[in-house]
């Protein structure tokens, strides 16, 4: 048996452990209005409340708080030596911009689990009164709470108040548009929030479920990993270093910040990252943990409803939805354009196109079409319209197409308007082979024109993208032979109900075709 001993003993990890443990028990933290030190977060709490009337429940509950605004606030009050009264008398939170989530110092204050707050009660609470010849005496104490509990039923009050104004207001609009839409007055001033013709006149309560939408991680990870999309963009930026050294950017829906890196990586002096979702605050994280801060400022708000500090010298965002227009981003492009690029700046991309083939996938079509021919012995037919009607996004087997491509639209981002959405535009198809057409396919390619072009296409001949290709379904296949001309007229509109939507309009084979998307 070996004499040495064993210097990883649990004993000496014993040791460690409680010299950890009395290191951490002699911290204390600084009261964030004077010198007064307190040994835990929370009695610092309860030192701001009872000696500075500084309450962070009610401000949590004032300004609908949560950890990254009570990060804000810290840094905040340390930044500018605000006093309780400023903070607990503003109308608005002082401290609403994302420049104080970063740290000021290695502060305590921030390591506090704000969630944990619980926010004032709406229940009053009972205080102990003295009673002598008929007289009611509170304590100072208990006077203060008082205080306290009536200011914060007060405040919900209003807040209350509010909230019934906001729904009274929301209900009249909703009764109006249901009006108008029994009526069938589209055009009407009364029925404005049921037809709008771009995204900067959606109040922005009405495009949170859009935002929202972009805030889960899965739908990060689809764009990120795909190729085809993510290293286009990383190409036609870092091939092309010269075009972005010195400039300034506009990454405009960042998501994740992954553009907004490759821009700073090629040379690019300042790069606003900016986008309503919440995944922003992870890309603050990401941003950071690559040491790009000095070089990427972002930014959370909409871009309709943001004002940035100076113009850009190029705007970069990948704002291409389903077929091209779906998500009305586009808009938020031209806004961008139109209000923040310096005179012969750069959009990148800066080209588009929407292009038509034909489909000839009788297997998919029985699945999707004539299942409802016979349902376990019913007809369903009826069904078979309601299938059609709506555009469906998939992957589409090069070998099932059979018809040479048509672009149907050209977009030419530098100089389109808000309205490139409505268009109407002929085609004729070229049949490459026998079959029959069970549905027509849609897909873009997009463009950077720079000194080093760059482009892909999102078309059924070329590797899938995320984007897939948007079918136009036919209830009934139509038998074509090789050399056939299939001639037809394409219309695609906004949604009268849903700016980001789509109404896509098909006439070919002597009938109209409609469909949706959204």
């Amino acid at each position: 048996m070996s004499d040495v001993p064993d210097l990883s003993s649990d004993e000496d990890q014993y040791d460690e452990e409680d010299w950890q443990e009395m290191e951490t028990s002699n911290s204390t933290i600084t009261c964030l209005f004077c010198t007064t030190a307190l040994p835990t977060i929370e009695e610092g709490i309860v030192h701001c409340e009872k000696s500075h009337n500084f309450n962070l429940s009610i401000l949590k509950s004032k300004h609908h708080m949560d950890c990254y605004s009570y990060i804000k606030l810290v840094n905040y009050i340390k930044t500018h030596k605000a006093t309780s009264e400023a903070i607990m008398d503003s109308a608005t939170a002082l401290w609403n911009d994302d420049k104080y989530l970063k740290p000021v110092d290695n502060d305590e204050w921030l390591m506090y689990d704000f969630d944990s707050l619980a926010e004032n009660t709406s229940s009053p609470q009972s205080y102990h009164a003295n009673v002598e010849n008929g007289l009611v005496t509170l304590s100072q104490a208990h006077f203060l709470e008082l205080q306290r509990t009536i200011q914060s039923l007060s405040e919900q009050l209003k807040e209350s108040q509010t909230h019934l104004q906001m729904a009274r207001e929301d209900m009249n609009k909703m009764q109006s548009s249901m009006k108008n839409i029994v009526e069938g007055n589209t055009n009407s001033v009364a029925n404005e929030s049921v037809t709008v013709d771009c995204v900067s006149k959606v109040p922005l309560e009405c495009d949170e479920g859009y935002f929202s939408s972009y805030a889960h991680f899965g739908i990060h990870y689809d764009m990120l990993s795909d190729k085809v999309r993510t290293e286009s963009y990383k190409n036609a930026i870092l091939f092309n270093k010269e075009t972005f050294k010195d400039k300034t950017v506009l990454d405009l829906g960042c998501g994740t910040g992954i553009l907004s890196m490759f821009c700073a990586t090629a040379g690019s002096k300042k790069v606003y990252a900016l986008d309503q979702s919440e995944i922003i605050y992870h890309a603050i994280d990401i941003i950071t943990e690559n040491n790009l801060t000095n070089e990427i400022k972002t930014i959370k708000g909409r871009l309709e409803d943001t004002k940035l500090d100076e113009k850009v010298d190029i705007i970069v965002s990948e704002w291409m939805g389903y077929f091209l227009l779906f998500e009305g981003m586009l808009d938020s492009v031209i806004y961008a354009r139109n209000n923040y690029l310096n005179p012969g700046g750069v959009l990148l991309p800066n080209q588009c196109n929407i292009s038509l083939v034909a489909n000839g996938d009788i297997d998919t079509h029985k699945k999707l079409i004539n299942f409802w021919s016979d349902v376990y012995g019913f007809k369903m037919n009826c069904m078979k319209s309601e299938v059609i009607r709506e555009a469906s996004v998939e992957v589409v087997d090069s070998k099932n197409i059979i018809s040479e491509p048509c672009v149907v639209k050209e977009i030419d981002i530098n100089t389109c308007n808000v309205k490139v959405v409505d268009f109407t535009s002929p085609f004729e198809l070229c049949i490459t082979r026998d079959g029959f057409i069970t549905s027509l396919v849609g897909y873009f390619d997009t463009f950077f024109n720079l000194p080093t072009a760059v482009s892909f296409s999102t078309g059924p001949q070329v590797t899938p993208t995320h984007w897939k290709q948007t079918l136009f379904y036919f209830k009934d296949c139509k038998e074509v032979k090789k050399g056939d001309i299939i001639k037809g007229t394409i219309t695609c509109s906004r949604l009268k109900t849903d700016v980001r939507g789509l109404l896509v309009q098909i006439d070919i084979f002597g009938k109209t075709h409609k469909y949706i998307l959204s």
